[in-house]
């Protein structure tokens, strides 16, 4: 019975490191196909996820899924130090209960004294008496050191990488649109294409940032945008479009940077629905039907833009499209994350021209 105890105890400890260690330090995605922290996710977002499709108004549910990023960390963080304490616990029973002071000996005290060690209270009421019994406690107090000095040092590291995600997110506001369309990215950039190059060089590095980043911190995804109508898979869309319409063929467009800033985004955007798990589905909406893409070319046409108007124009549009949209629309399920139109809606605002007091004036 202790043998067994024991060797539970040492898997449950191994197996709580080992997964924070995937987690935290190792900078590359896991493709084991059951972790803890995985389960974890998989298990507390499907239902909080059920809570907020049954709220009718979209900006309690937008202030619900915007809890579950940083509440879901905290409780990850909490669920591996309890699984410690627990290991250490059975560890310290398995090795016969070895403690004395206030507290009789027992399953009770080996959790008490576990818990005070691995949190380094140091409060000195309960106190191993044999030799095991206070190796484990050296062990088990290291342990909690360093669990908490490697939490305090993930949790910068994570705003960080969170702030400068969303740093070009808002600055496509006033570029794009709210939300971003790849028509209005166009049209607001048209007399100034090497601005407009520019742009998409900048996109292609937040691209691969966004890769690196969020391969490393799959709990990034879950962080959303400051403002309901933005989010990372927005915008990531939004460049894809607009990248799609260059390499069809645009008038003085940039071909060349847009082929780059495609494959980078791209990419990112399949590895992301590899990590979560969501697999591009044959069945999608539509987001350019036939009329919407005849008023597109027409507005192009009209702003002097003239997208490629033959069949072999349109075949290269589906086909560029079909390369991304099916991953995006899938995230966008799994995320509850609304994908932007290719045009701009009537009635929309930029959040720059809005207060909480209604649309500001426009000087």
């Amino acid at each position: 019975m202790t043998a067994a105890a024991a060797i539970f105890g040492c898997a449950l400890v191994l197996f709580v490191l080992w997964d924070a260690f995937e987690t935290i330090i190792l900078p590359r995605r896991v493709r084991r196909r059951f972790r803890l922290t995985r389960a974890f996710y998989r298990s507390t977002w499907q239902p909080w996820s059920l809570a907020a499709r049954a709220l009718k108004s979209r900006r309690r549910r937008e202030t619900l899924l915007g809890l579950f990023g940083p509440l879901s960390l905290l409780l990850l963080l909490a669920l591996w130090a309890l699984g410690l304490v627990i290991g250490f616990a059975v560890l310290q029973w398995a090795a016969g209960s070895a403690l004395t002071g206030s507290m009789n000996s027992g399953i009770d005290a080996d959790f008490y004294f576990s818990g005070s060690t691995f949190f380094t209270l140091g409060l000195g009421d309960v106190f191993p008496r044999s030799h095991w019994a206070r190796f484990l406690a050296v062990i088990e107090a290291g342990t909690g050191f360093g669990f908490l000095a490697m939490v305090i040092s993930y949790l910068p590291v994570l705003y960080q990488s969170f702030s400068r995600r969303e740093v070009n997110i808002s600055l496509l506001d006033a570029r794009a649109g709210t939300p971003p369309t790849a028509l209005e990215l166009l049209l607001r950039h048209q007399d100034d294409m090497g601005e407009f190059t520019r742009l998409l060089q900048e996109w292609e590095q937040w691209s691969a940032e966004l890769l690196e980043s969020h391969l490393s911190y799959p709990v990034l995804a879950y962080f959303r945008s400051q403002h309901d109508n933005q989010s990372w898979l927005a915008a990531l869309t939004a460049v894809l479009d607009v990248c799609a319409l260059c390499m069809v063929g645009v008038r003085n467009g940039p071909a060349r940077q847009a082929r780059l800033t495609f494959a980078m985004a791209r990419h990112a955007l399949v590895d992301l629905a590899q990590v979560f798990n969501t697999p591009p589905s044959s069945i999608h909406l539509d987001r350019l039907p036939a009329n919407d893409l005849l008023r597109l070319r027409d507005l192009m046409h009209r702003f002097e833009l003239n997208l490629r108007d033959d069949s072999d124009a349109d075949r290269q549009l589906r086909h560029f499209r079909e390369m991304y949209e099916p991953y995006a629309a899938a995230l966008s399920r799994f995320m509850l994350l609304d994908l932007p139109p290719w045009i701009r809606p009537q009635d929309s605002a930029d959040n720059w021209e809005t207060s909480r007091w209604g649309r500001g004036t426009v000087v």
